[in-house]
């Protein structure tokens, strides 16, 4: 009878534990916020799509740097010379 008794008490003290921690679901949004939520998504995108094409110009211009210089070649600095 005891181990029944502990393992009822045991599975109460969990189920209680349980609920003490449930979420509360988050109120409607009012038509204000929805507005203003809309707005940041608009900024974000715009901000989103003004990135990737900065980025496109970016790499164009490393592209064609590359391009340039694509026959020449480098010398490296004699090891004398770079401790001077």
């Amino acid at each position: 009878m005891k181990p029944v008794f502990v393992s009822l008490a045991a599975a109460l003290c969990l189920s209680l534990s349980m609920a003490a921690h449930a979420k509360i679901p988050a109120p409607a949004a009012t038509p204000e916020q929805q507005a203003k939520a809309e707005e940041a998504k608009a900024k974000a995108a715009e901000a989103a799509k003004k990135e990737a094409e900065q980025l496109g110009k970016a790499q164009d211009r490393v592209t064609d740097n590359y391009k340039k210089g694509k026959g020449k070649t480098v010398a490296a600095a004699p090891a004398a010379a770079a401790k001077k």
